[in-house]
């Protein structure tokens, strides 16, 4: 393992010799620190617990544990083809990090070969294992939340349902061209909470659907999940949306649970009208920055059942000659939430559509670009869901270290920054006494001592 390739020696310089052997370095020694955190987490532990083998037990040889775990750590590491783990086979941290053992016998172990990563998107492709998933992703954004507090629950949470489009290559099952996107597509419901960037669930749809399609059934059990998962009542979680899910079904599904929500509605000329009586400028001269007003109004669409409570939002620009107008719809309470406060809840959601960028960005999320022998729409789209899943594993990870270092810090950090500042940082390796010790390159001296230091404050979810 790790036997030298080849040698260069370039022009600038003949004292340098550059030798291609990946045994005793690697460029990637961040990845200690996420298998760190994400065993910290006990969601790998929790998924072995429930999840469902259906491999021959005689044929074994990898553990669904150390397969979801190099696929979790590749794509957080950038690593995001499966094929990439043939690239990372001579690198004995991989080994390390990946594997059930311990001591030094992960150094002689096999990885999982593309091959077997990619039956491992069909052995977790079943109802019961993508539940099993879909509690696991939600154990980590918990584990994130109180793990940096204490093991503290926060009292009020609020949910961001957003699309999160995912152009594909191929023409695999369930994805279709998208005239608003302008591509072939899957159309996934994600949703996370915009003040801290945690992702709670992600929900894969078919390329061609509506916004709002599933969001009246997916939503409800969400919120009740989530409730149960944090020790909180239904009452102390808000759901934030936008235009394109506060129709009449979302709303009613949530109404009914009273699940408490507030979003953007789309202008129609019946709005338009209940607003025009406080389109005026009031008397005086106008000052010379914006202004803004808020008004409660009662509207009622023609799918719904009854009227809602509607925010009219009038602003008022120095360069307008008119004002421009949008409104939000909310089953909010009146007295806790006047219009001022609930328009200052609902801009908190532009930080949700910032982490949605990063999920695409940082995670570089695809999905499989063909069908890989699957026979039906479901089963492709089974894998697809479970691809999308793991990635947002990925991202809630390397998002727990993010929040760390910026407790740390006190710095702001974006994901790719943790990443290539971070994380990507060379090591050298040696094995004595049946020790293994990892000599960092001094690009590690400037943010690895907070890292070391912020680590035990990721206490395991008990």
């Amino acid at each position: 393992m790790g036997e030298t390739i080849t040698t260069s020696t370039p022009d600038f310089n003949g004292s340098i010799r550059i030798e291609l052997s990946g045994h005793h370095t690697t460029s990637d020694a961040g990845v200690l620190a996420l298998r760190e955190a994400l065993d910290g987490s006990g969601v790998v532990a929790a998924l072995e617990d429930h999840l469902v083998d259906t491999r021959d037990p005689t044929r074994i040889r990898h553990s669904l544990a150390s397969q979801i775990r190099t696929v979790v750590l590749q794509r957080a590491m950038g690593w995001i083809d499966l094929r990439d783990t043939t690239t990372l086979n001579q690198d004995p941290l991989w080994h390390l990090a990946c594997s059930d053992a311990r001591g030094l016998t992960p150094l002689v172990e096999a990885r999982p070969s593309p091959s077997t990563l990619s039956r491992l998107l069909n052995c977790l492709g079943t109802d019961d294992n993508i539940d099993t998933l879909h509690e696991g992703l939600l154990r980590l954004a918990i584990w994130r939340l109180r793990s940096l507090h204490g093991g503290e629950r926060p009292k009020h949470l609020t949910l961001d349902i957003d699309g999160l489009p995912i152009e594909v290559f191929g023409q695999q099952g369930g994805s279709a061209f998208n005239g608003y996107a302008g591509a072939r597509i899957y159309s996934p419901l994600v949703a996370s909470i915009a003040e801290t960037g945690d992702m709670l669930g992600g929900l894969l749809r078919e390329g061609n659907v509506g916004p709002a399609e599933d969001a009246d059934t997916w939503i409800p059990h969400l919120v009740q999940r989530v409730a149960e998962g944090m020790d909180l009542e239904v009452d102390q979680i808000r759901v934030r949306l936008d235009a394109g899910f506060t129709d009449g079904e979302t709303l009613r599904a949530m109404d009914s649970r009273d699940i408490a929500y507030l979003g953007r509605l789309k202008s129609n000329s019946v709005l338009q009208a209940k607003a025009e009586p406080y389109l005026v400028r009031p008397p005086g001269r106008p000052p010379e920055t914006p202004r803004e007003w808020c008004h409660d109004l009662e509207y009622q669409a023609g799918s719904w059942e009854s009227p809602r409570r509607v925010v009219l939002v009038v602003q008022e620009n120095p360069d307008d000659l008119l004002f421009h107008a949008f409104f939000l719809v909310t089953n909010l309470n009146k007295l806790d939430y006047p219009p001022e406060k609930v328009l200052a809840l609902y801009r908190k959601r532009g930080k949700a559509e910032a982490h949605m960028g990063e999920v695409k960005s940082a995670l570089n999320v695809h999905l499989s670009s063909t069908d890989r022998g699957a026979s039906t729409v479901q089963q492709v789209m089974a894998r697809n869901q479970v691809n999308l899943l793991l990635s947002l594993y990925a991202y809630e990870v390397l998002h727990g270290l993010r929040c760390l270092l910026e407790k740390e810090t006190r710095h702001g950090w974006s994901l790719m920054r943790v990443r290539e500042q971070v994380l990507k940082v060379a090591a050298t390796i040696t094995v004595h006494a049946r020790r293994i010790t990892f000599h960092l390159g001094a690009a590690a001296d400037k943010w690895w001592p907070a890292l070391l230091r912020g680590l035990p404050r990721l206490t395991p979810l008990v």
